[in-house]
């Protein structure tokens, strides 16, 4: 009986959906549409509505910062070119993006320097979305135990003998494929990050405005905030200089 229902739900709620979809990628094909006629500002309200509406994807944040970019709105950019980072971290056209438009803030920030197994890790880990990860294990778990059939009913021992280390390889890369897929969801929720959107702030050495100034940095800087503390932020940069900033003067990625 709860089969049915659930269903019935599915049946009902498929349409529903359908719709949505079909709605979105309308209004996708229009921004598209305008930005190609460089109506940047038509287009940017037009992936604006997509975001209200509750979709996310790296193609309408990554269009999106396009289109701020053209307007030479540079922190917007960095923005939406950011949070199309988070969706899809191995895409060579978001990085590339995201450096270019780096070179056109005014902070020329190094970043410290980290151990190699700790950068080829996160290099790892980041080399393509949580969706294709997520896809690429369903894919070497069918294949493996796919294979792992075969070997239960082969009859020879060579046959045996390489299904078995095959359908081995194939489950462990399923399982590398999850392991990578949650570090890469680890990653990002304990990385919370912010684009500075003022012209100039002034990094505090503690959250009182009274407290000492350490320096200034200013639109388009990344930061990695690492505490919210009495409606002040405590932001890190690149090379390892943190203070106290603000929550007006950035917006989260």
């Amino acid at each position: 009986m709860m089969k049915r229902i659930t269903y019935l739900l599915l049946l009902l709620a498929l349409p529903l959906i359908s719709l949505a979809n079909s709605e979105t990628d309308a209004l996708f094909a229009k921004a598209n549409n305008q930005y190609s006629k460089a109506k940047y500002k038509d287009a940017v309200q037009t992936y604006q509505s997509i975001l209200s509406n509750g979709y996310q994807s790296a193609a309408v944040y990554f269009n999106l910062g396009n289109a701020y970019y053209k307007l030479g709105d540079i922190p917007s950019a960095l923005l939406y070119y950011e949070k199309a980072h988070k969706l899809n971290p191995g895409d060579d056209d978001i990085n590339f993006n995201i450096q270019l438009t780096t070179l056109k803030t005014t902070d020329k920030i190094d970043a410290a320097p980290d151990l190699f197994l700790t950068k080829w890790w996160q290099a790892f880990v980041l080399c393509c979305s949580v969706t294709t990860l997520g896809w690429l294990s369903v894919l070497f778990f069918i294949a493996g135990f796919g294979v792992l059939i075969v070997y239960l009913f082969a009859a020879t021992v060579s046959l045996k003998r390489g299904t078995f280390y095959t359908s081995m390889a194939l489950l462990f890369l399923g399982l590398l494929s999850i392991l990578m897929a949650a570090n890469q969801v680890h990653y990002f929720t304990s990385h919370q990050q912010a684009i500075v959107f003022s012209n100039s702030v002034t990094v505090k050495s503690e959250p009182e405005k009274a407290a000492k100034t350490l320096f200034v940095i200013h639109e388009g800087t990344k930061v990695d905030v690492l505490e919210n503390t009495n409606g002040w932020l405590r932001v890190k940069l690149l090379n390892g200089n943190d203070g106290w900033i603000l929550p007006a003067d950035v917006k989260e990625i």
